[in-house]
Protein backbone atom coordinates (compact mmCIF):
# COMPACT_ATOMS: atom_id res chain seq x y z
CA UNK A 1 0.00 0.00 0.00
CA UNK A 2 1.16 3.57 -1.00
CA UNK A 3 2.70 5.51 2.16
CA UNK A 4 0.14 8.36 1.81
CA UNK A 5 -2.89 6.10 1.84
CA UNK A 6 -1.42 4.38 4.95
CA UNK A 7 -1.51 7.76 6.47
CA UNK A 8 -4.80 8.56 5.02
CA UNK A 9 -6.46 5.38 6.82
CA UNK A 10 -4.90 6.30 9.75
CA UNK A 11 -5.79 9.84 9.90
CA UNK A 12 -9.43 8.77 9.24
CA UNK A 13 -9.30 6.39 12.21
CA UNK A 14 -8.89 9.01 14.67
CA UNK A 15 -11.09 11.36 12.96
CA UNK A 16 -13.32 8.58 13.40
CA UNK A 17 -12.46 7.49 16.67
CA UNK A 18 -12.52 11.30 17.94
CA UNK A 19 -16.09 11.54 16.37
CA UNK A 20 -17.41 8.38 18.37
CA UNK A 21 -15.57 9.63 21.85
CA UNK A 22 -17.22 13.40 20.79
CA UNK A 23 -20.71 11.61 20.13
CA UNK A 24 -20.75 9.17 23.74
CA UNK A 25 -20.20 12.32 25.44
CA UNK A 26 -22.14 14.88 23.51
CA UNK A 27 -25.85 16.11 25.26
CA UNK A 28 -27.95 14.98 22.37
CA UNK A 29 -30.43 16.57 22.22
CA UNK A 30 -33.65 15.73 24.33
CA UNK A 31 -31.22 12.82 26.45
CA UNK A 32 -29.41 13.63 29.67
CA UNK A 33 -26.31 11.97 30.11
CA UNK A 34 -24.42 11.80 33.22
CA UNK A 35 -21.23 11.48 31.48
CA UNK A 36 -21.50 15.15 30.51
CA UNK A 37 -21.46 16.40 34.31
CA UNK A 38 -18.32 15.58 37.50
CA UNK A 39 -18.96 14.18 40.56
CA UNK A 40 -19.23 10.52 42.19
CA UNK A 41 -21.28 8.34 39.57
CA UNK A 42 -24.19 8.74 41.91
CA UNK A 43 -23.69 12.55 41.78
CA UNK A 44 -23.67 12.79 37.99
CA UNK A 45 -26.86 10.19 37.42
CA UNK A 46 -28.86 12.96 39.88
CA UNK A 47 -27.04 15.69 38.16
CA UNK A 48 -28.92 14.36 34.49
CA UNK A 49 -31.85 14.10 36.31
CA UNK A 50 -32.09 17.36 37.61
CA UNK A 51 -31.47 18.94 34.18
CA UNK A 52 -34.23 16.29 32.35
CA UNK A 53 -36.44 17.34 35.45
CA UNK A 54 -39.09 19.48 33.65
CA UNK A 55 -37.50 19.76 30.45
CA UNK A 56 -38.73 16.73 28.36
CA UNK A 57 -35.88 14.96 28.43
CA UNK A 58 -34.80 11.14 28.59
CA UNK A 59 -31.88 10.58 30.92
CA UNK A 60 -29.58 7.51 29.30
CA UNK A 61 -27.13 5.92 31.74
CA UNK A 62 -24.57 4.03 29.24
CA UNK A 63 -22.39 1.64 29.11
CA UNK A 64 -19.02 3.25 28.94
CA UNK A 65 -18.36 5.04 32.34
CA UNK A 66 -16.25 8.10 31.90
CA UNK A 67 -14.21 7.74 34.92
CA UNK A 68 -13.11 4.34 32.83
CA UNK A 69 -15.01 1.45 34.25
CA UNK A 70 -18.10 -0.52 32.82
CA UNK A 71 -19.97 0.09 36.16
CA UNK A 72 -21.88 2.63 38.17
CA UNK A 73 -21.25 2.63 41.75
CA UNK A 74 -24.12 4.09 43.72
CA UNK A 75 -23.52 5.49 47.12
CA UNK A 76 -27.28 6.72 48.11
CA UNK A 77 -30.54 6.64 46.54
CA UNK A 78 -31.24 7.89 42.94
CA UNK A 79 -34.50 9.69 43.52
CA UNK A 80 -36.94 10.00 40.65
CA UNK A 81 -39.08 13.06 40.26
CA UNK A 82 -42.53 12.72 38.20
CA UNK A 83 -42.14 12.84 34.31
CA UNK A 84 -39.21 11.34 33.81
CA UNK A 85 -37.84 8.23 31.93
CA UNK A 86 -34.32 6.49 32.39
CA UNK A 87 -33.11 4.44 29.65
CA UNK A 88 -30.49 1.99 31.41
CA UNK A 89 -28.47 1.47 27.81
CA UNK A 90 -26.41 -1.80 28.29
CA UNK A 91 -25.04 -0.58 31.37
CA UNK A 92 -24.89 -2.05 34.95
CA UNK A 93 -25.67 -0.17 38.17
CA UNK A 94 -24.31 -1.70 41.95
CA UNK A 95 -24.76 -0.71 45.35
CA UNK A 96 -21.50 -0.06 46.92
CA UNK A 97 -20.17 -1.13 49.91
CA UNK A 98 -20.57 2.01 51.89
CA UNK A 99 -24.61 2.40 50.75
CA UNK A 100 -27.16 1.95 53.24
CA UNK A 101 -30.12 3.05 50.81
CA UNK A 102 -32.31 2.44 48.00
CA UNK A 103 -30.59 2.08 44.48
CA UNK A 104 -33.74 4.04 42.67
CA UNK A 105 -37.22 5.70 45.21
CA UNK A 106 -39.16 7.93 44.11
CA UNK A 107 -38.58 11.21 45.09
CA UNK A 108 -41.45 12.12 47.32
CA UNK A 109 -41.04 9.60 50.15
CA UNK A 110 -38.19 9.02 52.42
CA UNK A 111 -36.81 9.29 55.74
CA UNK A 112 -39.15 12.23 57.48
CA UNK A 113 -41.59 12.46 54.63
CA UNK A 114 -44.39 12.44 56.83
CA UNK A 115 -47.37 14.00 53.77
CA UNK A 116 -46.11 12.49 50.46
CA UNK A 117 -47.54 13.96 47.39
CA UNK A 118 -48.48 12.34 44.13
CA UNK A 119 -45.58 11.63 41.64
CA UNK A 120 -46.90 10.74 38.19
CA UNK A 121 -45.42 9.29 35.11
CA UNK A 122 -41.78 7.54 36.24
CA UNK A 123 -40.49 4.91 33.53
CA UNK A 124 -37.20 3.02 33.22
CA UNK A 125 -36.45 0.71 30.63
CA UNK A 126 -33.65 -1.63 30.11
CA UNK A 127 -31.53 -1.85 26.64
CA UNK A 128 -29.93 -5.01 25.61
CA UNK A 129 -28.07 -6.28 28.85
CA UNK A 130 -29.28 -3.92 31.80
CA UNK A 131 -28.49 -4.95 35.44
CA UNK A 132 -28.85 -3.59 38.95
CA UNK A 133 -26.98 -5.37 41.84
CA UNK A 134 -26.72 -5.31 45.38
CA UNK A 135 -23.18 -4.22 47.39
CA UNK A 136 -20.28 -6.93 47.42
CA UNK A 137 -20.31 -6.51 50.87
CA UNK A 138 -23.65 -4.68 52.51
CA UNK A 139 -23.92 -2.94 55.71
CA UNK A 140 -27.41 -4.15 56.17
CA UNK A 141 -29.78 -6.22 54.46
CA UNK A 142 -33.61 -7.64 55.66
CA UNK A 143 -36.96 -6.30 56.53
CA UNK A 144 -37.46 -3.89 59.79
CA UNK A 145 -37.58 -6.68 62.34
CA UNK A 146 -34.36 -8.71 61.46
CA UNK A 147 -31.11 -8.04 63.06
CA UNK A 148 -28.11 -7.43 61.45
CA UNK A 149 -25.21 -9.83 62.12
CA UNK A 150 -21.89 -10.76 60.90
CA UNK A 151 -22.80 -14.71 61.73
CA UNK A 152 -25.89 -15.29 60.62
CA UNK A 153 -25.91 -19.61 60.89
CA UNK A 154 -23.95 -18.69 64.49
CA UNK A 155 -27.15 -16.75 65.45
CA UNK A 156 -29.79 -19.38 64.54
CA UNK A 157 -27.73 -21.95 65.84
CA UNK A 158 -28.46 -20.78 69.04
CA UNK A 159 -32.37 -19.87 68.04
CA UNK A 160 -32.02 -16.13 66.86
CA UNK A 161 -34.12 -16.68 63.73
CA UNK A 162 -34.68 -12.99 63.11
CA UNK A 163 -31.41 -12.18 61.87
CA UNK A 164 -30.06 -11.00 58.57
CA UNK A 165 -26.25 -10.59 57.32
CA UNK A 166 -24.49 -6.98 57.27
CA UNK A 167 -21.46 -5.23 58.06
CA UNK A 168 -23.42 -2.45 60.38
CA UNK A 169 -24.00 -5.25 63.17
CA UNK A 170 -22.18 -4.25 66.17
CA UNK A 171 -20.92 -0.84 65.33
CA UNK A 172 -21.95 1.60 67.85
CA UNK A 173 -24.74 4.28 66.84
CA UNK A 174 -25.64 2.63 63.83
CA UNK A 175 -29.21 1.30 63.50
CA UNK A 176 -28.89 -2.55 64.27
CA UNK A 177 -31.71 -3.59 62.18
CA UNK A 178 -33.05 -3.16 58.55
CA UNK A 179 -35.64 -1.16 57.28
CA UNK A 180 -37.19 0.04 53.92
CA UNK A 181 -33.77 1.29 52.55
CA UNK A 182 -33.05 -2.57 51.95
CA UNK A 183 -35.30 -2.45 49.16
CA UNK A 184 -33.12 -1.74 45.73
CA UNK A 185 -36.37 -0.04 44.15
CA UNK A 186 -39.00 1.84 46.14
CA UNK A 187 -41.83 3.11 44.51
CA UNK A 188 -44.47 4.93 47.03
CA UNK A 189 -47.84 7.72 45.71
CA UNK A 190 -46.79 7.29 42.24
CA UNK A 191 -49.66 7.43 39.56
CA UNK A 192 -48.43 5.48 36.03
CA UNK A 193 -44.87 3.62 36.67
CA UNK A 194 -43.37 1.58 33.88
CA UNK A 195 -40.48 -0.95 33.92
CA UNK A 196 -39.03 -3.15 31.53
CA UNK A 197 -36.22 -5.01 30.62
CA UNK A 198 -34.09 -5.30 33.52
CA UNK A 199 -32.11 -7.87 35.32
CA UNK A 200 -31.65 -8.00 39.36
CA UNK A 201 -29.12 -9.75 41.06
CA UNK A 202 -28.83 -10.22 44.75
CA UNK A 203 -30.45 -7.27 46.29
CA UNK A 204 -29.82 -6.38 49.97
CA UNK A 205 -34.03 -7.34 50.56
CA UNK A 206 -37.06 -6.96 48.46
CA UNK A 207 -36.21 -6.49 44.56
CA UNK A 208 -39.16 -3.82 43.80
CA UNK A 209 -41.81 -2.87 46.02
CA UNK A 210 -44.54 -0.94 45.48
CA UNK A 211 -46.66 1.14 47.76
CA UNK A 212 -50.10 3.09 47.32
CA UNK A 213 -48.88 3.49 43.31
CA UNK A 214 -52.26 3.36 40.91
CA UNK A 215 -51.34 1.96 37.40
CA UNK A 216 -48.30 0.52 36.68
CA UNK A 217 -46.82 -2.11 34.00
CA UNK A 218 -43.98 -4.36 35.27
CA UNK A 219 -42.17 -6.62 32.32
CA UNK A 220 -39.88 -8.51 31.06
CA UNK A 221 -37.62 -8.57 34.26
CA UNK A 222 -35.27 -11.10 35.36
CA UNK A 223 -34.77 -11.81 39.07
CA UNK A 224 -31.53 -13.55 40.39
CA UNK A 225 -31.88 -13.03 44.24
CA UNK A 226 -30.90 -16.02 46.05
CA UNK A 227 -31.06 -16.46 49.84
CA UNK A 228 -27.32 -16.81 50.47
CA UNK A 229 -24.86 -14.75 48.73
CA UNK A 230 -20.79 -15.32 48.73
CA UNK A 231 -18.99 -12.92 50.52
CA UNK A 232 -15.31 -12.86 51.08
CA UNK A 233 -15.59 -16.32 50.12
CA UNK A 234 -17.97 -17.31 52.80
CA UNK A 235 -22.14 -17.75 52.00
CA UNK A 236 -24.03 -15.45 54.26
CA UNK A 237 -28.07 -15.57 54.74
CA UNK A 238 -29.92 -12.79 53.51
CA UNK A 239 -33.47 -12.09 54.56
CA UNK A 240 -36.69 -11.42 52.62
CA UNK A 241 -35.41 -11.55 49.47
CA UNK A 242 -38.67 -11.22 48.13
CA UNK A 243 -38.82 -10.31 44.00
CA UNK A 244 -41.75 -8.02 43.30
CA UNK A 245 -44.13 -6.53 46.11
CA UNK A 246 -47.42 -4.88 46.25
CA UNK A 247 -48.19 -3.29 49.54
CA UNK A 248 -51.28 -1.56 50.44
CA UNK A 249 -53.23 1.28 47.96
CA UNK A 250 -51.58 -0.84 44.74
CA UNK A 251 -53.94 -0.50 42.26
CA UNK A 252 -54.36 -1.56 38.05
CA UNK A 253 -51.33 -3.45 37.64
CA UNK A 254 -50.17 -5.39 35.01
CA UNK A 255 -47.38 -7.65 36.01
CA UNK A 256 -46.07 -10.04 32.98
CA UNK A 257 -42.97 -12.15 31.80
CA UNK A 258 -41.11 -11.83 34.97
CA UNK A 259 -38.49 -15.15 35.59
CA UNK A 260 -35.66 -16.23 38.17
CA UNK A 261 -34.74 -17.01 41.54
CA UNK A 262 -35.59 -15.81 44.91
CA UNK A 263 -34.75 -16.58 48.34
CA UNK A 264 -38.12 -15.23 49.44
CA UNK A 265 -41.57 -15.37 47.87
CA UNK A 266 -41.69 -14.11 44.14
CA UNK A 267 -44.01 -11.88 44.13
CA UNK A 268 -46.15 -10.87 47.23
CA UNK A 269 -49.46 -8.88 47.81
CA UNK A 270 -49.56 -8.51 51.40
CA UNK A 271 -52.19 -5.62 53.03
CA UNK A 272 -51.18 -5.40 56.52
CA UNK A 273 -51.41 -3.68 59.22
CA UNK A 274 -49.50 -6.13 62.29
CA UNK A 275 -49.87 -3.42 65.38
CA UNK A 276 -52.90 -2.27 65.07
CA UNK A 277 -53.01 -0.09 67.91
CA UNK A 278 -49.12 1.56 67.69
CA UNK A 279 -48.85 4.98 65.42
CA UNK A 280 -48.16 4.53 62.20
CA UNK A 281 -46.59 7.26 60.02
CA UNK A 282 -44.63 7.95 56.89
CA UNK A 283 -41.27 8.57 56.53
CA UNK A 284 -40.59 6.51 59.55
CA UNK A 285 -37.22 4.59 59.35
CA UNK A 286 -37.96 1.57 61.98
CA UNK A 287 -40.62 0.01 59.80
CA UNK A 288 -40.08 -1.95 56.30
CA UNK A 289 -42.62 0.47 54.21
CA UNK A 290 -41.57 4.52 53.76
CA UNK A 291 -45.53 5.26 53.83
CA UNK A 292 -47.41 3.95 56.65
CA UNK A 293 -48.41 0.58 57.58
CA UNK A 294 -51.66 0.36 57.59
CA UNK A 295 -55.10 -0.02 55.94
CA UNK A 296 -56.81 3.06 56.42
CA UNK A 297 -59.82 2.04 53.81
CA UNK A 298 -61.21 0.74 50.54
CA UNK A 299 -58.12 3.26 48.62
CA UNK A 300 -55.70 1.04 50.22
CA UNK A 301 -57.13 -2.27 49.01
CA UNK A 302 -55.10 -3.98 46.82
CA UNK A 303 -57.11 -4.62 43.21
CA UNK A 304 -57.17 -5.29 39.44
CA UNK A 305 -54.03 -6.84 39.48
CA UNK A 306 -52.72 -9.26 36.27
CA UNK A 307 -49.65 -11.25 36.49
CA UNK A 308 -48.80 -13.66 33.76
CA UNK A 309 -45.93 -15.26 32.44
CA UNK A 310 -44.33 -16.23 35.51
CA UNK A 311 -41.56 -18.96 35.48
CA UNK A 312 -39.61 -18.88 39.40
CA UNK A 313 -38.25 -21.05 41.78
CA UNK A 314 -37.26 -20.87 45.58
CA UNK A 315 -38.67 -22.65 49.27
CA UNK A 316 -41.16 -20.28 49.31
CA UNK A 317 -44.19 -19.26 46.85
CA UNK A 318 -44.39 -17.97 43.58
CA UNK A 319 -47.42 -15.77 44.34
CA UNK A 320 -48.09 -15.08 48.38
CA UNK A 321 -51.82 -13.15 48.48
CA UNK A 322 -52.24 -11.96 52.20
CA UNK A 323 -54.03 -9.77 54.16
CA UNK A 324 -55.16 -9.02 57.87
CA UNK A 325 -58.28 -7.68 59.63
CA UNK A 326 -60.44 -5.55 57.05
CA UNK A 327 -57.66 -4.92 54.58
CA UNK A 328 -58.96 -6.02 50.77
CA UNK A 329 -57.24 -7.73 48.58
CA UNK A 330 -59.95 -8.69 45.49
CA UNK A 331 -59.90 -8.65 41.64
CA UNK A 332 -56.43 -10.42 40.87
CA UNK A 333 -56.14 -12.56 37.80
CA UNK A 334 -53.50 -15.42 37.33
CA UNK A 335 -52.46 -16.98 34.07
CA UNK A 336 -49.46 -19.00 33.64
CA UNK A 337 -47.54 -19.81 35.96
CA UNK A 338 -44.34 -22.32 36.50
CA UNK A 339 -43.15 -22.37 39.69
CA UNK A 340 -40.04 -24.97 40.99
CA UNK A 341 -40.79 -25.64 45.24
CA UNK A 342 -37.00 -25.80 46.40
CA UNK A 343 -36.45 -28.56 48.75
CA UNK A 344 -40.22 -29.24 48.12
CA UNK A 345 -41.35 -26.90 50.24
CA UNK A 346 -44.09 -24.23 50.30
CA UNK A 347 -46.64 -23.29 47.34
CA UNK A 348 -47.20 -22.24 43.97
CA UNK A 349 -49.97 -19.50 45.49
CA UNK A 350 -50.60 -18.71 48.68
CA UNK A 351 -54.15 -17.34 50.03
CA UNK A 352 -54.32 -15.93 53.52
CA UNK A 353 -51.34 -15.43 55.43
CA UNK A 354 -50.91 -16.17 59.11
CA UNK A 355 -48.85 -14.44 61.89
CA UNK A 356 -49.28 -10.93 60.59
CA UNK A 357 -52.05 -9.27 62.91
CA UNK A 358 -55.28 -10.33 63.12
CA UNK A 359 -57.00 -12.82 60.80
CA UNK A 360 -58.79 -11.94 57.38
CA UNK A 361 -61.80 -11.31 57.73
CA UNK A 362 -64.41 -13.45 56.09
CA UNK A 363 -64.47 -12.02 52.30
CA UNK A 364 -62.10 -9.54 52.15
CA UNK A 365 -59.49 -11.39 50.29
CA UNK A 366 -62.27 -12.06 46.88
CA UNK A 367 -62.50 -12.62 43.38
CA UNK A 368 -58.94 -14.90 43.22
CA UNK A 369 -58.85 -16.19 39.78
CA UNK A 370 -55.76 -18.49 38.73
CA UNK A 371 -55.37 -20.56 35.62
CA UNK A 372 -53.02 -22.68 33.95
CA UNK A 373 -50.54 -23.25 36.97
CA UNK A 374 -47.46 -25.85 36.95
CA UNK A 375 -45.89 -26.08 40.17
CA UNK A 376 -44.14 -28.33 42.88
CA UNK A 377 -44.32 -28.15 46.81
CA UNK A 378 -46.98 -29.00 48.81
CA UNK A 379 -49.76 -27.58 46.85
CA UNK A 380 -50.88 -25.43 44.28
CA UNK A 381 -52.68 -23.55 45.80
CA UNK A 382 -53.21 -23.06 50.17
CA UNK A 383 -55.93 -21.06 51.41
CA UNK A 384 -55.74 -19.98 55.17
CA UNK A 385 -58.43 -17.37 55.16
CA UNK A 386 -61.94 -17.20 54.78
CA UNK A 387 -61.63 -16.02 51.04
CA UNK A 388 -64.65 -15.52 48.90
CA UNK A 389 -65.60 -15.89 45.32
CA UNK A 390 -62.06 -17.52 43.93
CA UNK A 391 -61.86 -19.36 40.88
CA UNK A 392 -58.39 -22.27 39.92
CA UNK A 393 -58.36 -23.75 36.29
CA UNK A 394 -55.88 -25.87 34.82
CA UNK A 395 -53.77 -26.52 37.27
CA UNK A 396 -51.10 -29.24 37.20
CA UNK A 397 -49.70 -29.96 40.16
CA UNK A 398 -46.59 -32.88 41.10
CA UNK A 399 -45.81 -32.37 44.91
CA UNK A 400 -46.19 -34.82 47.69
CA UNK A 401 -49.52 -34.12 48.85
CA UNK A 402 -52.61 -36.24 47.57
CA UNK A 403 -54.80 -33.04 46.25
CA UNK A 404 -53.33 -30.19 44.77
CA UNK A 405 -55.31 -27.54 47.18
CA UNK A 406 -54.38 -27.35 50.83
CA UNK A 407 -56.83 -26.07 53.15
CA UNK A 408 -55.68 -25.26 56.65
CA UNK A 409 -59.07 -23.81 57.62
CA UNK A 410 -62.64 -25.53 57.10
CA UNK A 411 -63.35 -25.14 53.51
CA UNK A 412 -66.70 -24.80 54.79
CA UNK A 413 -65.83 -20.69 56.04
CA UNK A 414 -65.07 -20.17 52.56
CA UNK A 415 -67.71 -19.13 49.90
CA UNK A 416 -67.65 -19.51 45.90
CA UNK A 417 -64.63 -21.45 45.88
CA UNK A 418 -64.51 -23.49 42.35
CA UNK A 419 -61.81 -26.02 40.42
CA UNK A 420 -61.76 -26.89 36.97
CA UNK A 421 -59.02 -29.16 35.71
CA UNK A 422 -57.16 -28.65 38.98
CA UNK A 423 -55.22 -31.88 39.69
CA UNK A 424 -52.18 -33.87 40.95
CA UNK A 425 -50.36 -35.36 38.10
CA UNK A 426 -47.33 -37.89 38.65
Amino acid sequence: MPKYLNTFFISCFFLFSYSLAAHTFSNIENESNPNTFSGTDTERIMLAIDEAKGASKIVRIPHFNANGTRKWMIDSALLLPSNITIILDNCTLQLSDSSRDNMFRSDNVGLGVEDPVWNENIRIYGVGNAVLKGADNPRATGDGARMLTLDPKGEQDKGNWRVSYGTDAGKPDVKQKGDWRNIMMLIGYVKNFTIKNVRFENTHGWTLSFERTVGAEVEALTIFNEEFVTVNGQKMMVANKDGINLRQGCKNFRINNISGMTGDDFIALSNLDTAPDSVKKNGDITDSMVTASRWYGPEDDIEQVVITNISCENRYRAIAIRASDKAGIHHVYINGVIFKANEGRHDAILIGGRGYGIESFPGKINNIHAMNIIGSGQSLVRIQAKVADCHFMNGMYSGENETATLYEIDSLETSGITENGWIKVK
